[in-house]
């Protein structure tokens, strides 16, 4: 990136945007800057898919205009911004290539897990964070997933271990889905501790620089980048495994360890259990509006597609067939009633009333299922023109389908619905 705002791929591009916030001038600033980014993102898309190679230009444009601290609070010299301003970046940026969007999403979350008073974070910790995304863009993301232990929304107690020392904690396990590990700056490792009685939750692990593009090679002492990530779609996210051997840290970079009850929901208070439901409807909120962006770009193509492709035995574009249009129609209202879903749960976080779990639950099945299907439709419209790789459909297609995997999962989602629907019944019986 050059000083003037050249992007890499030599789109032109404005000036960081001013004001900051979320006000209605934030609002105008970001509709003149975001789609010339979706543009500049979208054009090494394919090729960042093709060679599965971390998208490190495109967080140098993000932070060039200021969008990776959009969520740290303005008195720490971010953005400042809500729900809201985070979903129309997530989304803009998920339409031009989706696994930046996704590895955004995650700084968006763990920034915004640390804003509430509720955290119980160091403030020292919580600084140094803030500070370094604002001054040098620097991504931070949860590493929780095991070998053994899967996801730990499920339960149990994780195989990563710390252990006690004279000047802090020796931290050492292995972690799988690390998304955009070659970029990471801080992990917010997931660990036990050695203790009689062992406490459970997050180590705070610093990395030099955040970047690192060696295979099976340690960026600092104690950290190897296992670079086995080989999946369907998002494949740029780079979520590697990564194996934690004897790291060294001081005292104050255990952020958060807790009892493993009071992890639980029945053991938190209030406060906490609040920012989880916040915390719940952000996630849903980004992640729908991300497999949304996704499959919208889709639809872009396809309507293209359908306006200038004009069989022989036609003799008129595809798009003027009545059946087509009868399919497009319902892509057309699977994607109003996700906006409509995503901008109202956006609003009400923004005004402190967030969807509780269940409802969050429902919109991140809602939506992505409907993205899901979107897509779908569009490979049916489109035929062996939309499953060839000299396209882009097949791409989003193989994307939108890892919507299936973030937490929480559809079968979670659904049993904690049907508890909850059958449970009113003894209610009322």
């Amino acid at each position: 990136m050059t000083s003037s705002g050249l992007a890499p791929s030599g789109v032109v591009l404005p000036l960081p945007p001013q004001p900051r916030g979320d006000g209605p001038a934030r609002h105008a600033q970001l509709d003149a800057l975001l789609p010339p980014i979706t543009r500049a993102l979208a054009e090494s898309a394919a090729a960042l898919d093709r060679d599965a190679h971390f998208p490190f230009d495109n967080f140098a444009l993000l932070h060039r205009h200021g969008l990776i601290a959009e969520v740290v609070p303005r008195a720490a010299g971010g953005g400042g911004g809500g729900l809201a301003t985070a979903r129309r970046i997530v989304g803009a940026v998920a339409k031009g290539e989706s696994a930046t969007a996704l590895v955004l999403t995650m700084t968006y979350l763990q920034h915004r897990s640390l804003v509430r008073e509720s955290t119980r974070w160091p403030q020292a910790q919580r600084h140094a964070v803030f500070e370094s995304a604002v001054r040098d863009g620097a991504l931070i993301n949860a590493l929780r997933v095991e070998p053994d232990l899967g996801t730990p929304a499920r339960g149990g107690l994780p195989s990563t271990i710390a252990r006690r020392t004279q000047t802090g904690w020796r931290l050492s396990g292995r972690k799988l889905y690390c998304t955009g590990i070659p970029a990471l700056r801080w992990l917010n490792v997931w660990a036990r501790t050695d203790e009689a009685e062992p406490r459970v939750g997050v180590f705070l692990v610093p990395r030099p620089d955040g970047s690192t593009d060696s295979t099976d090679s340690p960026d600092r002492p104690g950290i190897r980048v296992v670079q086995n990530w080989d999946h369907l779609g998002l494949r740029a996210s780079a979520s590697h495994e990564v194996v934690l051997e004897d790291i060294d840290l001081p005292f104050g970079n255990a952020v958060d360890i807790r009892p493993p009850n009071e992890w639980a929901p029945a053991g938190i208070g209030q406060r906490d259990n609040d920012a989880h439901i916040e915390q719940q409807a952000w996630m849903s909120v980004l992640l729908g509006t991300l497999y949304d962006a996704v499959a919208r770009a889709g639809v872009d193509w396809l309507v293209t597609f359908l306006n200038t492709r004009v069989p022989g035995n036609l003799g008129a574009p595809l798009a003027t067939v009545p059946r087509i249009q009868e399919t497009v129609g319902e892509i057309a209202a699977l994607l109003h009633v996700n906006q409509r879903l995503l901008d109202a749960a956006a609003q009400a976080a923004d005004a402190g009333e967030p969807d509780d779990d269940i409802a969050s639950g429902a919109l991140k099945f809602t939506v992505t299922g409907n993205a899901i299907r979107v897509l779908e439709l569009a490979l049916q419209l489109s035929g062996n023109h939309g499953l060839s790789r000299n396209n882009p459909l097949e791409r989003y297609h193989r994307d939108v389908l890892c919507s299936r995997i973030h937490t929480p999962q559809n079968d979670t989602i659904l049993g904690a619905a049907g508890r909850q629907t059958l449970a009113s019944f003894r209610e009322f019986a």
